[in-house]
């Protein structure tokens, strides 16, 4: 019979979207108050792909990432995602940029393996974890680098993003190497 075990500390990962860089800025000092120092960020990106969130966020998006220095258990990573979208929530209530939406805000983590994404929006390829949060692997670290799947977003499939997520990944095996952990 199998026995349970502990699973790894990943490395937690913040995707931003939002039409106001200087929102950014905010955020990253809302979010290192939450989780701790950021140790990546990467450059603001232009949001260019789909025009599904213009409505509630308006024109123009932006996108950057951050990554974390503190590894969190995987297991926290639904109520990672409870917590940014009430950082959302006050931002819609107080930023006065004239949208509903001014940032939007998607945790995950990258292991030695997968790069996860939380969401709220429950589909085929997602598993339930808790609080109305599912689980998705949007890539998958397969012969030296990130892979996409079949559901992965475009964007999330072009070069600057998947650099980003290399930086993190090797920056995460580092981190495990020096708690003397198997990388």
């Amino acid at each position: 019979m199998a026995s349970t075990r502990k699973p790894d500390s990943v490395k937690l990962v913040v995707a931003m979207l939002s039409c106001s860089q200087p929102l950014f800025e905010a955020a990253k000092q809302r979010l290192s108050e939450e989780f701790g120092p950021v140790d990546i960020e990467s450059d603001v990106i232009p949001f260019d792909f789909t025009d599904y969130y213009d409505e509630e966020m308006g024109r123009g998006l932006l996108r950057q990432f951050l990554s974390f220095e503190k590894l969190i258990d995987p297991g926290e990573i639904a109520a990672i995602k409870v917590r940014t979208n009430a950082l959302e929530e006050q931002w819609a209530a107080t930023a006065g940029l004239g949208v509903k939406r001014p940032i939007n805000l998607d945790p995950g983590y990258v292991s030695q393996s997968k790069l996860v994404l939380a969401t709220t929006k429950d589909y085929s390829h997602r598993v339930y974890l808790a609080q109305g949060i599912y689980a998705e692997v949007t890539l998958r670290y397969q012969k030296g680098h990130f892979t996409a799947w079949p559901w992965t977003y475009p964007d999330y499939q072009t070069p600057a993003y998947i650099a980003f997520f290399a930086r993190v990944r090797k920056r995460y095996l580092e981190q495990r190497g020096a708690e003397g952990r198997p990388p």
